[in-house]
């Protein structure tokens, strides 16, 4: 039987990969949200892609990462760190 499970979206992709980099930077929600300027409980919301996100904050939050934006949108990137 063929594998039916559904595509992540792309709201998916940038929340699983965003927390995986804030992770692997070893950054707390906190300190992210801060250098990105953005308020914490955005980037809550924000890694569990239950809101969409500009492109304005999404560069911010890349930028504060050191990570290019491209990263955080490709199904790809930081597969298997959990």
């Amino acid at each position: 039987m063929p594998n039916t499970k559904p595509q992540p979206t792309a709201r998916e992709v940038f929340a699983r990969n965003l927390r995986r980099a804030r992770r692997l930077k070893d950054l707390t929600q906190e300190g992210l949200a801060l250098d990105a300027g953005v308020p914490r409980a955005y980037l809550s919301r924000v890694e569990r892609a239950t809101i969409n996100i500009s492109i304005d904050n999404a560069d911010a939050l890349a930028r504060a990462l050191g990570v290019p934006l491209h990263d955080l949108v490709d199904p790809g990137k930081f597969v298997g760190l959990d």
